[in-house]
């Protein structure tokens, strides 16, 4: 009897057992298969988000691209404004700005935009076409550089100030023409090379850079291409450089580059620079020069 029970006994453990090791066998195939699965699933669905976000990107993208063939640019009322700001008198002196210098010599607009930043003997530094603008302000009219730069940039929805209007006309004058930002001098040289320091630089809160944004192919935020900006073919830096001055629909006012700029400071949790400061024209002096060799079309659309 005693030996019967001890036989039973062995049964039930050797039964038991067993259920113990077919059950951690099934756990084991159940996480190795969730192991494999969840990965893959979560792999599929972040692949149709990308794939919907890149759709959603290049539908943006046509859609800018048939409003810029269409015409009819809000934009095109400011250069309007600026071409009679241009050859308005005002100021103290009661001039106007016909004979300012952007490069080319007294009054030459054509093609001027294309070559801008670049070094003038008259103030030894490098500028770009707003504080080339201010300076022919404060030389030809009179004005104090304060009252040139007042308010130099627009509220959203706002009326775009008379330096921005000016800039539109001007800039407008070098449409359809090649991008060509002189290298020459020393001058503009450093202008370079420190506006490329500037775009690697990584800095505040978040550790950002332009280069975070702006240094690979096929980036984006939300639905936004963000151009290579360090990429010097024709669909690196140009992309972005050529196509300002710009209307942007979401801001509802005509824009500059100079803007364009601040507002990155400004993304990046940056201390805002001052306008036309030497890094805000070296870091366009640097998108400039990859650009080289495009053309320019000015105003375009933006987001």
């Amino acid at each position: 009897m005693h030996l019967m029970r001890e036989a039973e006994r062995l049964r039930a453990f050797w039964f038991i057992h067993r259920c113990e090791e077919t059950m951690r066998n099934r756990t084991k195939k159940t996480a190795i298969l969730a192991g494999v699965a969840l990965p893959a699933m979560l792999w599929v669905g972040g692949f149709a988000v990308q794939a919907n976000a890149a759709s959603l990107t290049n539908e943006g993208n046509q859609y800018l691209a048939l409003m810029n063939e269409m015409g009819g640019n809000p934009a095109d009322f400011n250069i309007d404004d600026g071409k009679k700001l241009w050859t308005e008198k005002r100021g103290p002196k009661n001039a106007s700005m016909e004979q300012c210098n952007l490069g080319l010599g007294p009054g030459v607009l054509k093609g001027a935009y294309a070559q801008l930043p670049r070094y003038f003997a008259d103030t030894g530094k490098v500028q770009d076409l707003e504080s080339r603008l201010i300076t022919c302000m404060e030389t030809l009219q009179g004005f104090t550089e304060q009252q040139a730069e007042h308010d130099a940039f627009a509220k959203e929805s706002g009326n775009a100030t008379p330096l921005v209007n000016m800039a539109m006309y001007v800039a407008h004058e070098s449409d359809n023409m090649k991008i060509a930002i002189p290298q020459n001098t020393p001058e503009e040289k450093l202008a370079y090379e420190n506006g490329k320091k500037l775009f690697f630089y990584r800095g505040g809160p978040f550790s950002f850079s332009c280069a975070t944004c702006h240094s690979e192919k096929d980036k984006r935020i939300k639905i936004s291409a963000l151009p290579d900006l360090v990429d010097t073919g024709p669909k690196g830096a140009a992309v972005s450089y050529a196509t300002w001055p710009a209307y942007p629909n979401s801001q509802g006012v005509a824009r500059t580059l100079e803007w364009r700029m601040l507002a990155c400071f400004r993304q990046q949790r940056f201390p805002m620079p001052k306008m036309t400061s030497n890094a805000v024209i070296d870091l366009i002096t640097y998108m400039g020069v990859n650009s080289n060799g495009a053309t320019l079309h000015t105003p375009s659309f933006k987001r």
